[in-house]
């Protein structure tokens, strides 16, 4: 058979245009094309949103493996007979664990790689749990697609060969140990990571799967897949263990929201920090915004999140620790204060004191009016660099968020969960869902979920051409990175006004979203990320 011509699976060289996607029956929008594909193919087979955004999310954690994996965390916002109802699947640190055992070692924080930053995997419970209470279909239906993708391999789409590549070098360079060996054995093809158009498979990520789909992932939490992960954590040096890994189930939570100009603008409370750009929502609701790309739309919408996140990052734990109540954070009072503090040009704020706070993303929705927001990750890319001999279970790094000062409210503690950077979104508007949306990315994730509800509320943009929108991240003090796309004369200007701007050429480096919208008709209009491998399925 004749190979490709010659080219370069990510070199695109000109401009290019998606529309936006109608379809009446079902939609999933992913970064992935067959991940997407899977989820359709769960709609036309019976099943509802649900479903289908677990056969996505289960199909995601083999074909883009590079931002999550069985072994990470999740959570979710489900639309479902209109009603709104919250998922945290988000691990707690092993009760062996303590700060002071870290300390004692020689850390001052907890590390990125090994065995030390793997908190209790939570995803599998996320889908047992998601299936449960509201899907039509079995684990071994729902999850067949990505059993199949596992056993038999898949061509490797160019935005995950490309992030693939640059762990396979990051990590040979890095991982001398022992314990780094399965992950070699995992995900290298050929001594190498895989190009865009190889076939990879992996024959124990499909028997994992198999086993959550057969008994609704009890092995994974007590039986003997928790005993293998549980062994080998402690091989590589760290302290989770097989009680730790049956002591866990995914936790159902009530949302929260803020009104943002009539519509209410949905997350999940902490110990995520979608509540940071609900408070930046809240700040920026004082101000009317005519226009998307000016300097003063910029500006405020960086002086915003700025203030968001210094309060986010001094309040936002495990919610059972947290100093700070979340209605005093999200409060329009506490918000009128903060906005006072927005001046002419960039500042550097402190924490307000309220009167008593690598990851992949979907999007589903059904003929039913269900939908579903939904978010799983490793963390850091690949996470722990850890992978299960045997199984395809890539250990997620998400200790690594907790603090090792001790005064903090999210200092590392036995069966404590980090502080989350990943957040699912979803509007409504009088009481009905307009939909799902959301942007990964770590930090990014409240900062573009801000620039999406703006797009869309103030500035009137399609889901697509939201997403297709020029963005901008803050990063640390003054330091803002804005993509190439975005004007000169706004660079130019937030410099003139004292932030530290720096032009940026990796677009990754702004997340990656997604978007469906359903109006009273019960149409569904969607748009995909086009940073990345992004697909819209529909019928």
């Amino acid at each position: 058979m004749p190979a490709f011509p010659p080219f370069n699976a990510n070199h695109y060289p000109y401009a290019s245009r998606r529309s936006a996607v109608y379809a009446q029956r079902g939609m999933v929008a992913t970064s992935q094309p067959l991940a997407a594909q899977a989820g359709l193919q769960v709609l036309q087979a019976g099943g509802n949103a649900i479903d289908a955004a677990i056969a996505t999310a289960a199909a995601l954690t083999v074909v883009e493996p590079t931002a999550n994996g069985i072994g990470g965390d999740a959570f979710a916002l489900i639309w479902h007979k209109g009603q709104m109802h919250g998922l945290n699947a988000s691990g707690p640190a092993p009760m062996a664990i303590s700060l002071d055992k870290l300390v004692a070692a020689g850390h001052q924080e907890v590390p990125k790689y090994g065995a030390l930053p793997v908190t209790v995997p939570g995803t599998p419970s996320a889908w047992a749990a998601m299936a449960r209470r509201f899907g039509k279909l079995p684990l071994s239906q729902s999850m067949a697609g990505a059993i199949t993708l596992a056993q038999d391999g898949f061509p490797v789409s160019p935005t995950v060969a490309q992030a693939w590549q640059a762990a396979y070098k990051l990590f040979s360079k890095e991982f001398k140990e022992a314990h780094f060996k399965s992950w070699f054995d995992t995900f290298s093809l050929n001594g190498a990571a895989p190009q865009a158009g190889d076939v990879w498979r992996s024959a124990g990520h499909a028997a994992t799967l198999q086993s959550i789909a057969a008994d609704n992932a009890e092995s994974f939490y007590r039986g003997a897949l928790a005993e293998q992960i549980a062994a080998f954590v402690q091989q590589a040096g760290g302290y989770l263990q097989a009680s730790d890994m049956a002591a866990y189930q995914a936790e159902w939570v009530d949302p929260i929201s803020s009104n943002y100009r009539g519509y209410d603008v949905w997350e999940i409370p902490p110990n995520g920090h979608g509540m940071v750009a609900l408070m930046a929502l809240n700040i920026l609701k004082g101000f009317e915004f005519s226009e998307r790309d000016t300097l003063r739309t910029y500006h405020r919408q960086i002086e915003a999140i700025k203030l968001a996140y210094a309060d986010g990052l001094a309040h936002i734990a495990d919610i059972a620790h947290m100093r700070v109540s979340v209605k005093d954070l999200l409060s329009d009072a506490y918000a009128d204060e903060r906005r006072k503090l927005i001046a002419e040009r960039a500042t550097l704020p402190l924490p307000g004191d309220p009167s008593r706070g690598g990851t992949v993303y979907l999007s589903t929705a059904d003929s039913e009016g269900n939908m579903v927001s939904f978010i799983q990750s490793n963390y850091m890319g690949f996470g722990s660099g850890l992978v299960v001999p045997g199984t395809g279970i890539g250990l997620h790094n998400r200790g690594n968020n907790f603090t090792l000062d001790a005064s903090h409210a999210n200092a590392l503690a036995p069966g404590k969960r980090p502080y989350h950077t990943i957040i699912p979104g979803f509007l409504t508007k009088d009481g009905q869902a307009i939909g799902p949306f959301g942007v990964m990315g770590g930090f990014m994730q409240p900062q573009g979920h801000v620039q999406m509800v703006m797009n869309t509320v103030d500035f009137g943009l399609n889901p697509q051409a939201s997403l297709d929108a020029p963005r901008w991240e803050w990063t640390q003090g003054n330091a803002v990175s804005i993509e190439h796309s975005n004007p000169p004369h706004l660079f130019r200007g937030l410099a003139g006004l004292g932030h530290q701007v720096s032009w940026s050429g990796n677009p990754q480096g702004f997340g990656r979203g997604q978007i469906i919208w359903r109006n009273d008709a019960g149409v569904l209009c969607g748009g995909t990320e086009p940073r990345t491998d992004g697909c819209i399925a529909a019928w």
